[in-house]
């Protein structure tokens, strides 16, 4: 199964949007129970993905099952964000613009 996150980490700086993304700089570090950690910078419409933690603007902390079904399209991120399912720590307002990259 981590596979998945990990396809998703390895192909998500070319599905990004650029469009989507312009005008946006910040840097998530998402740290995936049972997959891995993985730093997302995204700088005016380029989206770089590195493997581990680092420095962020946003730390987003959640199982391996529960990214999976957000990636997947059955789990809202704000629904398992306000059942506990999903923890962010830093920069709410740019935890909030990740929803340009999905």
């Amino acid at each position: 199964m981590a596979d998945t996150v990990k396809d998703f980490f390895a192909n998500l700086g070319s599905k990004a949007d650029a469009t989507k993304t312009a005008g946006m700089s910040n840097s998530y570090v998402f740290d995936i129970e049972g997959a891995g950690q993985w730093k997302v910078d995204v700088d005016d419409g380029k989206v770089t993905v590195t493997d581990g933690g680092g420095d962020a603007d946003v730390v987003i902390s959640t199982t391996q099952e529960t990214f999976e079904k957000i990636i997947a399209g059955d789990l809202n991120p704000t629904s398992a964000y306000m059942t506990g399912k999903l923890k962010v720590k830093g920069d709410m307002g740019a935890a909030m613009k990740l929803q340009k990259l999905f």
